[in-house]
Order: C-alpha cells, then sequence, then structure tokens
C-alpha cells in the first residue's frame, strides 16, 4: 500500500485517539490501530516508534498522516 492509501486510515485513528487528548502512548496507538483492524504496514510504523508519549503532529510526522 501507498503512503496516499494508507493515510486516510491513519488520520481516522488520530482524530479519534487525540479526541479530548494532548499526548498519547505509542502502546495506546498500537492498541487501537490493533482493534481498528488496520493494514499491517500501518502496524509495523507504529510499532517502530519509540516508547513515549506523542503530540497528534509528532505522531503524524512519525507515522506518515496529516495532524488536524
Amino acid at each position: 500500500m501507498t503512503d496516499d492509501q494508507l493515510r486516510p486510515d491513519l488520520d481516522d485513528l488520530l482524530d479519534d485517539l487525540y479526541d479530548g487528548q494532548e499526548r498519547v502512548t505509542q502502546g495506546e496507538i498500537h492498541r487501537r490501530a490493533v482493534a481498528a483492524e488496520l493494514p499491517a504496514e500501518l502496524l509495523t510504523r507504529i510499532t517502530a516508534m519509540p516508547e513515549g508519549e506523542y503530540a497528534v503532529d509528532e505522531a503524524a510526522e512519525l507515522l506518515g498522516g496529516t495532524s488536524a
């Protein structure tokens, strides 16, 4: 899959995750992505993120999405 094909799934995930949250952990991003049954390529990107907390713009930059 290309980044353009993954971006809508990723953007939807980030929108849901960061609704009312300033920062979210890598683990929570991964758990929600698995629960949403997102494509394996995106799960691989999330798994490769260093552990820690991320603001939406930081997560989007690392994963190839757009921050809202």
